[in-house]
């Protein structure tokens, strides 16, 4: 039923060894029920990162394009980032973060949700393009479960340093956090941050050099350009290789990661919709 495997071997979800589709434990790596009550195969039809990947492509997509239809004539036009930008009124229906979402009107699940949102067009296929280039392989590198952990715990610690720094440093340029923000990119970060950490721990200078390359190189883009929340970006890369850390990428995922991967997708739904619902509410009573 739905693909379930009930007899013979399967590859197990951390180590690539094959163990028996009803075995404990893998002897290889240790983790508990590696053949995953029998769904392995199916699982493993989705990618190395579970469908985590599509799922952030096409949510944040589909939430791109209901923010364009709420806005109506309010789209903005100018601009090469601002080009079919939603109005301001349907990104924070949606759930933007930052200073004035998060602590003038109390949506402080608004760093969950923020991520899967974006202000333009080049903004989101800017940033769709980072998330299929990076999620793969940290998802290889550290195991599904843990990728979609540390890319959520990004995104919160990335879009909650940015509403505090606009909260203690509002108004000093570049330090100064933002009162708005959306995107992908904070959580991005965290993958980059991911990497560093997994090539600290393996040795693997190549990938410790790679990822600070690019965030290196998209820092200091965000400190040329307007209008880039760099307080996001640098607590998403600290959120993201503190999360690495304590998972561990030499240790093999446990089943566990998974359910608290699984969690950090409905928390984020969740999100969106209490943005939703609470935004209406609030318009409704003005």
């Amino acid at each position: 039923m739905f693909g379930r495997q009930t007899q013979g071997s399967v590859v197990c979800a951390s180590c690539g060894r094959l163990v028996g589709v009803n075995d404990e434990v893998c002897y290889t790596c240790g983790r508990r029920n590696p053949g995953l009550w029998g769904f392995s195969p199916l699982l493993r039809r989705l990618g190395n990162d579970l469908g985590f990947v599509p799922l952030v492509t096409w949510g944040s997509a589909g939430l791109y394009a209901a923010m364009l239809l709420v806005s109506g004539s309010g789209i903005r036009m100018g601009g090469m980032f601002s080009f079919l930008a939603p109005s301001t009124k349907s990104l924070f229906l949606f759930g933007a973060s930052g200073g004035l979402p998060v602590f003038r009107y109390d949506r402080w699940w608004t760093v969950l949700s923020a991520g899967w949102l974006h202000a333009g067009l080049l903004h989101i296929l800017f940033n769709m393009l980072w998330v299929r280039q990076l999620g793969p392989a940290c998802a290889e590198l550290y195991g599904a479960g843990r990728m979609i952990i540390i890319y959520t715990v990004a995104g919160v610690v990335g879009f909650a340093a940015s509403s505090l720094a606009w909260l203690r440093l509002g108004g000093i340029p570049v330090l100064g956090g933002a009162g708005f923000t959306v995107g992908a990119s904070a959580p991005v970060f965290g993958l980059l941050g991911a990497l560093v950490l997994y090539g600290q721990r393996s040795g693997s200078s190549m990938t410790k050099r790679e990822g600070l390359h690019y965030a290196l190189m998209l820092g200091l883009f965000g400190l040329i350009m307007p209008g880039v929340d760099n307080w996001a970006h640098a607590g998403g890369f600290a959120g993201g290789w503190l999360a690495a850390k304590l998972l561990d990428p030499l240790k093999p995922e446990r089943i566990d990661h998974l359910a608290a991967a699984a969690l950090c997708v409905l928390a984020t739904i969740g999100a969106i919709a209490a943005s939703i619902v609470h935004g209406l509410a609030l318009f409704g009573g003005r």
